[in-house]
């Protein structure tokens, strides 16, 4: 059974750095492609930023790129969200996904596992 788990968040001032972590069990962790979405209050859940399998091939929501910086370690089967400059607008609960295998897309609805979320609230 593939589980995320996630840690990290919390409330910060624009400009601050937060940086979030999925631990993943279940599967071969190094074979996945892995993304990152947000969500606010009656609105769908959006795209942030994706990580290939084989970390190479890196996308990112044109609003966080060059501040948010998506990575992995596949020796301790988590995926990191190192956000940085963090802006009011970045508010949301930010989650972690896969489909536990190579494929990977912007598009939550194609993904199956999922982590319980995690806050991430930026003050002006």
């Amino acid at each position: 059974q593939v589980r995320l788990v996630q840690s990290g968040g919390g409330l910060v001032k624009t400009g601050d750095s937060l940086r979030l972590s999925c631990k993943a069990s279940g599967g071969t962790f190094s074979s996945w492609s892995l993304a990152w979405f947000r969500q606010v209050p009656g609105e769908e859940r959006e795209f942030v930023a994706l990580i290939d399998y084989s970390g190479t091939v890196l996308e990112y929501t044109d609003s966080v790129k060059g501040r948010f910086i998506v990575s992995r370690d596949n020796s301790d089967n988590t995926l990191f969200l190192q956000m940085n400059n963090l802006r009011p607008e970045d508010t949301g609960e930010y989650f972690c996904a896969t489909d536990a295998t190579y494929w990977h897309s912007v598009e939550a609805r194609r993904y199956t596992y999922w982590g319980q979320g995690t806050q991430v609230t930026v003050s002006s």
